[in-house]
């Protein structure tokens, strides 16, 4: 037994000499073929190598991938400008120190204040190819000098051809060929919710579009809080900013659909638009005669509510205007007619109530206002009422509208 466990000491310590030795000669073999430490990390920079030569398949024109907003700006946006004017501010008042007594101690060294020159940034968009220009009368008005930025950079000097307050509505001239022009839609067929986009110069960011939706249509002057306008704007929730009134508002298809006016400073989330059929109106009636006409009649009114006619016949009662009683709950009501006016000429009275004009049925104060906007001046417009309970038939001759008129 012990000869035995000897002999296997013997087989055991060989095969572990063999082993030891084959390792020793495996290890020096293929330490030239195994990839060491540095190499192993390369890898990755050689694979990626390897992934750039492979083939690409070829790109996608960037054209295909346009939505409607984008083909809509790029149809539109070579013809939105930037337009900047300057306005001179002269005191209302003479300074104290401009007078004799003081220019008597003072000579004419002493200093007087100077004109100051208001400069403003707005926007529009180009009607022909000739140079005519729509933007809003409040971008431009009582500027002396106008220049007109187009997208590609360049500078041209614009003259201001006519500025109409009662609609905000301007033309600008300048003198240059084959601009590129809009392409006009129809405000009159939108309906709310309709997309709407808006470019313009926001803030001077120049070559700003915003989006939106159309949120309602026809907001009176009133509504908005601009009751000395004659429009009916369109409301959206595309954002509108300082910058960005006289530029375009496009429906999906790359119409211009109206003009966008920052009208109201405290809009917060609203924009306001003038129709591109108003604009389009006056626009004509200044590049014919440098100014706007609109119709008058010459009264005042209201529009009946029961809340409304309560207050009236109280204030009556005590006195005060108007001097008859308000029988009706609904209707527009005649308060005032203005002396010596077409109204008053035609045979209206304050207490008649307004049920149309121009053959359209009338609901609201703002809708007679419409009504007698497109009428002619100079032509009969027949207007029908309701006096103390017996309709009647006025024929009115509208006449141009007055300074501080009604």
């Amino acid at each position: 037994m012990r000869s035995l466990s000897i002999r296997q000491v013997g087989v055991y310590t060989l095969l572990l000499a063999v082993g030891g030795g084959v390792g020793i000669w495996g290890s020096r073999h293929f330490s030239g073929v195994l990839p060491s430490q540095s190499q192993i990390i390369e890898q990755p920079s050689q694979a990626s190598q390897v992934f750039r030569r492979l083939p690409i398949t070829p790109d996608v024109s960037s054209q295909d991938n346009l939505n409607f907003i984008a083909k809509a700006v790029q149809k539109v946006g070579p013809a939105v400008v930037r337009i900047d004017a300057a306005r001179e501010m002269t005191p209302n008042q003479i300074e104290p120190f401009d007078q004799p007594f003081f220019r008597r101690f003072f000579g004419q060294e002493m200093p007087l204040p100077q004109e100051r020159i208001e400069r403003g940034t707005g926007s529009g968009f180009i009607l022909s190819e000739n140079g005519e220009v729509l933007t809003n009368a409040h971008v431009v008005q009582g500027s002396r000098q106008v220049k007109v930025t187009l997208k590609d950079g360049q500078v041209l000097d614009g003259q201001v051809l006519g500025v109409d307050e009662m609609t905000d509505v301007a033309i600008v001239k300048v003198e240059a060929k084959n601009l590129p022009t809009v392409v006009l839609g129809q405000a009159e067929r939108l309906n709310p919710g309709e997309w709407a986009i808006a470019i313009g110069n926001p803030l001077g960011l120049d070559n700003t579009v915003t989006v939106g939706i159309i949120s309602a249509l026809g907001r009176s002057s009133t509504e908005v809080g601009v009751p000395d306008k004659r429009v009916r704007f369109i409301q959206t929730d595309a954002a509108i900013n300082p910058g960005n009134s006289g530029g375009p508002l496009l429906n999906a298809n790359g119409e211009v659909i109206g003009i966008n006016t920052a009208i109201r400073a405290d809009a917060q989330g609203l924009g306001f638009a003038i129709p591109i059929e108003t604009a389009q109106r006056v626009a004509q009636q200044l590049l014919t005669t440098g100014k706007a006409e609109h119709p008058y009649l010459g009264i005042h009114m209201v529009t009946l509510s029961p809340q409304l006619k309560k207050e009236l016949n109280q204030a009556t009662q005590e006195g005060d205007s108007p001097p008859f009683v308000v029988t009706e709950e609904k209707g527009v009501l005649v308060i005032r007619v203005v002396a010596n006016s077409p109204a008053e000429k035609a045979g209206f009275r304050a207490g008649d109530i307004i049920l149309s004009v121009g053959n359209q049925p009338i609901k609201t104060a703002t809708d007679v206002q419409e009504q007698v906007e497109i009428s002619q001046i100079g032509t009969t417009l027949p207007v029908k009422v309701r006096r103390k309970g017996k309709i009647q038939d006025i024929s009115v001759r509208p006449d141009v509208f007055p300074q501080g008129g009604r």
